[in-house]
């Protein structure tokens, strides 16, 4: 008689990562979208000074922009775990720090110096999530289920980045309305020191340095008892094909979403103060998110002949109609509408980003990739809410509002130059 053998069972990402690893790595990443907006509140109540505040959160952007991808490229060399405690401690630090400063007789200079070094000591822990999730497709899915699956993460991954950058605003406003311009900074510090701890102490960040190509592996046990292999134990491409038209043109993309947030948010906030409620203004905001984050998930059900370039334009294309609706709202219930129908297009287009991104990133390059993304989001946000603060402080809501077509027009813009940099 013949025994029947069972198949082996199919893996889940889940089952490879461990169930600890994504609520560890979503409240790990809300330090990154509190930042921005909590420095700005922080510095415009302590020194009364809208413009100081929006080129203190520039000056956070900055050190974002300048230094983030070296954190990122740290990381592919030296493994992720090392990177994060030391950049996690040193920005908790650095916020409590500047919530001391902003109170004290410290030159408007040492502000800017410290935001600065808030920026570049920023954890990167969406970007390396990604990383780490690209790694584990790569090791433990058999090729004909690895597209399907890097498409499903990378639409999770952008929804996660959605609900923290939609509700990290409003978490600010709560905590800077119920108890005091300081509580959200100080919160930003707590949550970095425990959460990104917590994200770089997880199993699968145990990475170990670049070897070459014909050493095995080593292998890492997971939460979830599987063995995975170090993301790093490949040989690295040369740091010349970070510049290649595809990515460049993706990272082009990512920065202009990061204007829109920025735009978006402080324009929103001057629309909602002439109206005499500018405390609710990240609760409109979040009504961008409702149909974003739903969007978002949708994208892993989208047949593979809407490709990612068409996804891009025609989402890109959504987003920017919808911001030409901005200067017609009247009222709050009008400006709610309009976020609403601009969130479909923000969702779909964050996913397709970070997709084309994986799928171009050069060989032992996946983290430093990722958080080019992640910096050009950050300093897109930060630019865009100082310049946007000057210029509804000149010109009013109605003037703030014209920011972000502009933003979401590079956004569509950066999707054409891809689409004509892959054809």
């Amino acid at each position: 008689m013949y025994k029947t053998i069972a198949a082996p069972p199919r893996t889940s990402l889940l089952r490879e990562a461990g169930v600890a690893y994504f609520p560890i790595a979503l409240i790990a990443r809300l330090p990154f979208a509190m930042l921005v907006v909590g420095i700005l509140t922080l510095i415009v109540a302590a020194r009364g000074s809208l413009a100081l505040g929006g080129l203190t959160s520039a000056a956070t952007g900055l050190g974002t922009a300048l230094i983030g991808p070296l954190l990122g490229a740290a990381a592919d060399r030296f493994g992720q775990r090392p990177v994060l405690l030391v950049a996690g401690t040193a920005n908790a630090l650095l916020l409590l720090a500047l919530s001391w400063l902003a109170f004290s007789p410290a030159p408007d200079a040492v502000l800017l110096a410290v935001a600065f070094a808030i920026g570049a000591s920023m954890p990167q822990v969406a970007p390396l999530s990604r990383s780490r999730l690209v790694g584990i497709i790569g090791r433990a899915f058999a090729r004909d289920r690895r597209e399907k699956v890097l498409n499903g993460t990378m639409a999770y991954e952008s929804a996660a980045d959605e609900i923290v950058f939609v509700f990290g605003p409003v978490i600010v406003g709560l905590l800077a309305t119920t108890l005091n311009p300081v509580a959200p900074v100080v919160g930003a510090a707590v949550l970095a020191l425990v959460f990104v701890t917590a994200f770089a102490l997880h199993p699968t960040g145990r990475t170990a340095t670049a070897h070459p190509a014909s050493a095995g592996p080593a292998p890492v046990r997971t939460d979830g008892g599987q063995a995975i292999t170090a993301a790093t134990d490949i040989v690295q491409a040369p740091a010349r094909e970070l510049a290649a038209p595809a990515l460049v043109t993706t990272v082009l993309g990512a920065l202009g979403m990061g204007l829109f947030f920025g735009t978006m948010l402080t324009s929103l906030t001057a629309f909602m103060d002439e109206r005499g409620v500018p405390e609710q203004a990240g609760l409109v905001y979040g009504a961008m998110g409702i149909g974003s984050a739903a969007l978002a998930l949708g994208v892993a059900l989208f047949p593979a002949r809407f490709t990612l370039t068409a996804r891009w334009l025609v989402f890109g294309s959504i987003l920017f109609a919808g911001t030409l609706t901005l200067p017609l709202a009247q009222d709050v219930v009008g400006m709610a509408l309009c976020l609403l129908l601009i969130g479909i297009g923000i969702g779909p287009t964050l996913v397709t980003q970070y997709s084309l991104a994986a799928r171009h990133s050069p060989r032992g390059r996946s983290s430093t990739v990722m958080t080019m993304l992640g910096s050009g989001v950050v300093v897109g946000q930060s630019a865009g809410a100082a310049v946007t603060g000057l210029v509804a402080e000149a010109g009013g809501a109605s003037l703030a509002l014209i920011a972000p077509i502009v933003a979401a027009a590079v956004v569509l813009g950066a999707g054409i130059a891809s689409a004509l940099v892959r054809r």
